[in-house]
């Protein structure tokens, strides 16, 4: 099928909620992907930091296949054992006793916010049931998710929102402080907002919510969507703060690019799901389990997450260059390969030139260009990179 029949059947076929599409790719290696007429691109976006080994990475594949040889889906009546694998592998990783699976970051969260609610049910009674979040943060697009997402534009038109939510303002404490009371069940942050722009959480802003939760009875929950499993070059954001949640959210990257989320917790607050108080179809299916499981060993065993490190510092090094080249470019920010280059204008224009040019970023919140590479990039393809993002710069400044 060439190009224009899949533009025509996608047209005629999909609801249009993702606006103009731009490219049709049909084969990816590594950090490269390639359109249906053969043009080649270095893939920085990699699914919108889903992708951690690049793209058809070899264990990954050897782990699907096998499974689908084995056995492709049970549904959770039955113990599965590729599921039981991998919740033994994030916790014994994290802080976290048990874990419950599902299909996305948006269910991970929806999953998070019930538990959290079902939890302060069981202990506090029915009146401690309000969430905290942030102005700008992002959690999904399902109804708890998308009122958790402290951003207007992505809720408009789908009014009455989940009520009990109320946001703060990142890194300030105080307005938390003005919120949080006798009704908070959480308070939800995301260590690094990665929608808005990768706005990183400071130390001192988690260690207050931390003790905000302590002292009102409330849970803390980590969002780590976008910046879990080796993105920031630890398997885990919060590791890099060392303040521990009572919940995580996980998803994208978990299964090397197919469909699972996770939320981790600790027994004390996993006992608030009892059988049928929450389920997944889907959740934990067995040829997803072998892939994260594939996908977080390929991570431990072939040192990625030193690599996330080394290559992000310059990946970050490489961005100042061109930031003290040119004036456009306010600022640098993020941690490991979730990288953000502040703009002083749109950015959309120049994410366009890149493309044509062989490079795929990404541009979010309007005027921040997003780099989200596979884990196993290079110092090559960063040069590569940045070369090209040096040409585009040269043509607009």
């Amino acid at each position: 099928m060439n190009t224009e029949e899949i533009k025509s059947l996608t047209q005629k076929y999909i609801i249009n909620s993702y606006g103009t599409r731009s490219l049709t790719l049909c084969r990816g290696e590594g950090v490269n992907v390639w359109d249906t007429d053969g043009k080649q691109y270095l893939d920085f976006v990699a699914g919108i930091a889903v992708n951690q080994l690049g793209h058809c990475h070899p264990k990954l594949i050897q782990a699907v296949e096998k499974q689908l040889h084995t056995l492709i889906h049970v549904s959770n009546l039955y113990y599965i054992e590729p599921q039981a694998r991998l919740a033994q592998m994030l916790c014994e990783l994290s802080f976290a006793d048990k874990a419950f699976f599902c299909n996305s970051g948006a269910e991970a969260n929806e999953g998070a916010i019930k538990l959290a609610r079902k939890y302060a049910h069981t202990h506090y009674g029915d009146n401690k049931f309000e969430v905290i979040t942030l102005l700008n943060s992002f959690h999904g697009r399902t109804y708890a998710a998308v009122t958790a997402t402290g951003q207007e534009k992505y809720q408009k038109g789908f009014e009455p929102l989940v009520p009990g939510f109320h946001y703060a303002e990142l890194n300030n404490l105080d307005s938390v402080k003005a919120l949080i009371s006798e009704r908070t069940c959480a308070v939800m942050v995301e260590p690094i907002q990665g929608e808005s722009g990768v706005h990183p959480c400071t130390p001192e802003f988690l260690q207050g919510l931390r003790d905000l939760c302590n002292q009102n009875k409330a849970l803390l929950i980590y969002d780590e969507v976008q910046c879990g499993l080796g993105r920031t070059g630890k398997m885990f954001a919060y590791e890099h703060y060392g303040i521990i949640p009572d919940i995580m959210s996980l998803a994208k990257g978990i299964a090397g690019g197919l469909p699972m989320g996770a939320v981790l917790t600790t027994d004390e607050v996993a006992t608030a799901f009892t059988p049928g108080s929450h389920a997944s179809t889907f959740g934990g299916n067995p040829v997803c389990s072998a892939a994260a499981c594939a996908t977080i060993q390929t991570l431990l065993e072939d040192n990625l997450l030193e690599n996330t490190i080394q290559m992000g510092n310059y990946l970050v090094k490489s961005l100042k260059k061109l930031q003290e080249k040119y004036s456009l470019i306010t600022e640098i920010r993020g941690m490991g390969l979730i990288i953000g280059a502040q703009l002083d204008r749109p950015g959309t224009d120049i994410m366009t030139m890149c493309m044509e040019e062989g490079l795929l970023i990404n541009c979010a919140a309007q005027t921040t260009l997003r780099f989200v590479p596979a884990l196993i990039v290079t110092q090559e393809d960063i040069d590569k990179a940045m070369e090209i993002l040096d040409k585009v710069l040269s043509q607009v400044s």
